[in-house]
């Protein structure tokens, strides 16, 4: 069901998610923290075109 690529997703979201909590918590950097906050949703989006590319490209 979860392919490796799958994982590098969800890998690279938990990483930026982690890396933006520890700007806005502990650097109380706040506006790094909302930068690197927006690539969570960038990430998921991008998985998912690569993961609707690859399932209609095995279709055919």
């Amino acid at each position: 069901m979860f392919r490796k690529s799958d994982f590098f997703i969800l890998l690279a979201v938990m990483i930026s998610f982690v890396i933006s909590a520890y700007l806005w918590f502990v650097l109380k950097d706040r506006e790094q923290a909302i930068f690197t906050a927006i690539w969570i949703p960038s990430i998921f989006g991008f998985g998912i075109y690569f993961k609707l590319a690859a399932l209609l490209g095995r279709r055919r």
